[in-house]
């Protein structure tokens, strides 16, 4: 369980595709983010929970599986990349931002974006069937990012799209900077959202 609250931004020094897998190395730019890490951890990618396979005190890498690589954007991932990363929470730290599982449920494309000289809003668009999984003012997690949909600008038969305000804190410690129109973004949808949508279907 994370918490949406990025910790660092991470850079992807190599990749490696398998089959069906692809084994990805990351370090953190956050000097001792990884010093009470240990093999079998969940860290938070892009949004995205992956267990720690080895790690050091430089750099972690895990192994993104074909499950994964369907329904993300790691499978995009090339060396150079900047992600976000987020340690698991601990019972005792304060939810600065809402519950995040880091089970992604679909990808997004950044539309455009505004500079509004010391805020941004990103206009981006999914799949019209998750439009009822998102609510104004309601809670978001972008590429991990713990963030509220300002808007609902359209929604559509075949997509929705929705404004999402950045703070310039947010948007200088995550990967919110080097997005640009076209990049895909990992999206999952608020958890309670989900569990009241369910009970209402059935």
């Amino acid at each position: 369980m994370f918490t949406g609250i990025i910790e660092t931004i991470g850079e992807v020094i190599s990749t490696t595709d398998t089959s069906v897998n692809k084994k990805i190395t990351i370090n953190p730019q956050k000097h001792g983010f990884l010093h009470d890490v240990r093999t079998g951890d969940s860290i938070s990618v892009n949004g995205a929970c992956m267990t720690v396979e080895q790690n050091d005190a430089d750099k972690f890498y895990f192994t993104a599986i074909h499950e994964t690589l369907q329904k993300t954007n790691l499978g995009l991932l090339s060396t150079g990349n900047k992600v976000n990363l987020e340690k698991a929470m601990k019972p005792e730290k304060r939810i600065d931002g809402h519950f995040v599982q880091g089970h992604i449920d679909t990808t997004g494309e950044v539309m455009n974006i505004n500079n509004l000289g010391g805020t941004w809003e990103f206009f981006i668009s999914f799949k019209s069937s998750f439009s009822d999984n998102v609510i104004y003012v309601g809670s978001i997690a972008v590429n991990g990012i713990s963030l509220t949909v300002a808007d609902i600008v359209d929604d559509n038969d075949e997509k929705t799209t929705i404004k999402i305000a950045v703070i310039p804190h947010t948007f200088e410690n995550t990967n919110m900077k080097f997005l640009k129109p076209n990049s895909i973004v990992n999206i999952e949808f608020d958890m309670l959202g989900k569990y009241v949508k369910r009970i209402i279907q059935k």
